[in-house]
């Protein structure tokens, strides 16, 4: 392909994808034709069409607040066949306080996950960070449930479907107990994942890269290889502690991780 037809192709991609949000209707796998794209290698092909559609959002007058990282379980790597997170942007209109109501009508086929958010009060521009860098930027954590939502059918995805679907990301929520990192145990701190008292997932703080701040260092590095460093004031998903929950009806889920205290995704009809 020459770059026009690139272009066009990229556009036509992202195209689908907001239409399947949209009109709430999911589509097709679309990872043969990203692959088929002559962009540099097929994830950044990928990551291509992700950035066309987060371009369209900013042009209508949406904010970016952050970014989450996806893929930090090793399980979900090896189903996947890769062997490195994924990233995706967070908007304000992503954002839904806790305890308040998330519409099962506006969303496909919603899946909730047990996180550790970071918010950052400093810029993160080392081209190679450190934990010392990390540990020194987050202002504070907090306990997070991240609702994610492929617009692939069936979610029948592998890696460059979800990298150009903006890491399958749709909703997020953050715990309201703001914490420092030295008050919290990021490594053996445990999840718990209920929906009416019904445990659904549960997980540790190891279960993400290691530990959080691990998949924090990724994703800083990450975004200044490709120009756009995580700043001040920005959230940060670091990733599921546990399973994904299908949610196929209205309730209540509940994440409770130890140190940080709970956090609620409450759906409605």
């Amino acid at each position: 392909m020459n770059d026009v037809s690139n272009s066009l192709a990229i556009r036509s991609l992202a195209d689908r994808l907001i239409a399947a949000e949209t009109d709430r209707s999911a589509c097709p796998p679309i990872r043969e034709e990203i692959a088929a794209l002559s962009v540099g290698d097929a994830v950044s092909a990928a990551y291509a069409v992700q950035n066309e559609v987060n371009r369209r959002r900013s042009d209508a007058g949406e904010r970016i607040v952050g970014r989450k990282i996806g893929l930090t379980s090793k399980a979900v790597q090896k189903q996947l066949g890769v062997d490195s997170p994924d990233f995706g942007t967070l908007f304000a209109a992503m954002a839904i306080g806790d305890g308040a109501e998330i519409s099962l009508g506006g969303l496909i086929q919603p899946k909730v996950e047990a996180e550790i958010a970071f918010i950052l009060g400093r810029d993160l521009t080392f081209e190679r960070n450190t934990t010392a860098d990390i540990l020194r930027a987050v202002d504070y954590a907090v306990a997070a449930i991240e609702v994610v939502d492929s617009r692939i059918a069936r979610w029948d995805i592998r890696l460059l479907d979800t990298v150009a679907d903006n890491g399958s990301s749709a909703r997020f929520v953050l715990g309201t107990r703001p914490l420092s990192l030295g008050a919290v145990d990021l490594f053996n701190c445990t999840m718990s994942l209920d929906r009416a008292g019904q445990e659904v997932s549960k997980g540790a703080g190891a279960a993400c890269l290691g530990n959080p701040v691990n998949a924090a260092c990724w994703l800083a590095d990450m975004m200044v290889a490709i120009g756009t460093p995580l700043r001040a004031g920005d959230v940060v998903m670091t990733g599921a502690l546990g399973p994904m929950a299908v949610v196929t009806e209205p309730g209540t889920y509940t994440a409770n991780i130890e140190g940080f205290g709970s956090v609620r995704a409450v759906f409605t009809a």
